[in-house]
């Protein structure tokens, strides 16, 4: 069903686009030929020496393998077509290789769980036996047909009425035979030296296809490549669409059966709950006639029986909501009401609207209906406009954090700043003290005399407005 899924739209895009170039380059060259048989080498020639010549060859028609081998031609032409059979087992090989990008995540993340599961199953098996059974899905169940068959998976560009040619598609079918053999290390039997040398390619070309497979398993979880989280279904704009048949969501079911210890192993879990109100899994023609029942149930049913059902099941959803994520007390109440005061509290309402001008009388039914009309058609554009608010909001806040960040930077700086000048400060204020307390110390002490001593000495003849008596 994996396989099936991605060979189909975003699968078949990326078969196109990992191999469609390779492979339109292989199907270009309409004069290569690659033939490894021995017998059908040596009858090739043969036949071409005949016409060539217009004369019977005088070899035997009939021959073993190793008397063909034993023909220099022969053993010429095999060398050369396995050259270019390497050459463009190669080719397809890196593109492959080189386009792991390309793959969907969801075939990679499989090939993860398979890896992984199969190592918790089989520990003693070893990493060749794990990666052999993860190339038969990635390479042989999804990309083998593509090589062998590309008009038929729209891999290259064909023209209307065009088709591949029997040489074409037996050069097709050899690179996916050794790319095959390449990817589970399996050898061609036979004891020709051609024989050998595709062994020992493949040997060589298993190391290589052993790196991509390791690197197809090494993909992140779902939840870290698309951001998930328990709120991420509240925040989703655009609700995601499944297109599933009948059949595989019966498939569906008996594998959730099958595996529900290991997917739900607590009672409370919601999946476990889910598939407990399901029951087995139904045959098809007893699902289609329940659907049919319960459709003709709810035609026919009266408006209170079915409004007891709606009420019924809003319950239980309820029951298995976390705290978190249930609905506003007042919706609850309002769901809470019997049919009759629902239909009351509706009427109340519509003469509230008629009061304010809203709905005007006498078409208000298909006015409110219009009304509801409208806003449903308009909830993504509600929902747009409140994503984008919200981000705008989260860059605002950003914003405001990454400056309110620099805002404490610039304080820390200042108030080092200042700490520091302080500390200079003092220090240049203790330097000062001792140095005045050093030159203190060094000078002599000083002398005085009073006025009379310096007079009577003759320093100091008179003092204005002074007598000398005093």
């Amino acid at each position: 069903m994996l396989v099936n899924f991605y060979r189909h739209a975003r699968g078949q895009n990326a078969l196109r686009e990992v191999l469609g170039p390779a492979l339109q380059d292989v199907l270009q060259d309409r004069t290569l030929s690659i033939r490894t048989d021995p017998v059908d080498v040596y009858k090739t020639w043969i036949n071409q020496t005949e016409t060539q010549t217009g004369h019977k060859s005088s070899l035997p028609y009939e021959v073993s393998p190793e008397d063909a081998l034993a023909q220099p031609e022969v053993q010429r032409r095999i060398d050369i077509s396995i050259i270019n059979l390497k050459n463009l087992t190669d080719r397809v090989l890196k593109a492959i290789t080189t386009s792991l990008h390309k793959l969907p995540y969801g075939l990679r993340y499989t090939a993860k769980v398979l890896r992984d599961a199969l190592k918790a199953k089989f520990p003693e098996a070893g990493e060749d036996e794990l990666y052999k059974i993860v190339g038969n899905l990635v390479y042989y169940r999804y990309m083998n047909p593509a090589i062998v068959a590309p008009d038929g998976f729209d891999v290259v560009d064909r023209s209307a009425g065009s088709a591949l040619q029997p040489e074409q598609r037996h050069i097709l079918g050899s690179i996916a035979r050794v790319l095959q053999h390449a990817a589970a290390n399996k050898h061609f039997h036979g004891g020709g030296y051609h024989i050998r040398a595709l062994n020992q390619y493949i040997s060589q070309t298993h190391s290589r296809f052993r790196r991509f497979l390791q690197s197809v398993c090494d993909v992140p979880e779902p939840e870290d490549r698309f951001s998930m989280d328990e709120y991420s279904e509240l925040l989703i704009v655009n609700r995601p669409v499944i297109y599933i048949s009948v059949s595989e969501l019966l498939n569906t079911h008996k594998l959730l059966l099958e595996h529900q210890e290991v997917l739900c192993p607590d009672p409370s879990d919601p999946l476990g709950l889910i598939l407990k109100d399901l029951g087995p899994v139904p045959g098809l023609q007893e699902l289609i006639g329940t659907a049919n029942r319960c459709s003709a149930v709810a035609i026919r049913s009266e408006p209170e029986v079915c409004h007891d059902w709606l009420m019924q099941r809003r319950a239980q959803q309820d029951a298995r909501t976390p705290e978190k994520m249930k609905r506003n007390q007042s919706l609850v109440a309002n769901g809470n009401l019997s049919l009759e005061e629902k239909k009351r509290k509706i009427l109340r309402s519509l003469r509230r609207l008629e009061g304010l001008g809203t709905l005007k009388p006498p078409d208000i039914e298909n006015q409110i209906l219009q009304m509801i009309a409208k806003d449903i058609r308009q909830q993504r554009l509600h929902r747009q406009r409140r994503g984008a608010e919200l981000l705008k909001l989260h860059q605002t806040l950003s914003s405001l954090q990454a400056k309110s960040s620099f805002h404490s930077e610039q304080v820390d700086y200042y108030r080092h700043y200042i700490t520091s000048c302080l500390d200079n400060l003092t220090a240049s204020k203790s330097t000062n003290q001792k140095a005045a307390d050093g030159k203190g110390r060094n000078k002599l002490p000083a002398l005085s005399y009073s006025a009379t001593r310096l007079h009577e000495k003759g320093v100091l003849l008179a003092i204005e407005d002074l007598p000398v008596t005093q």
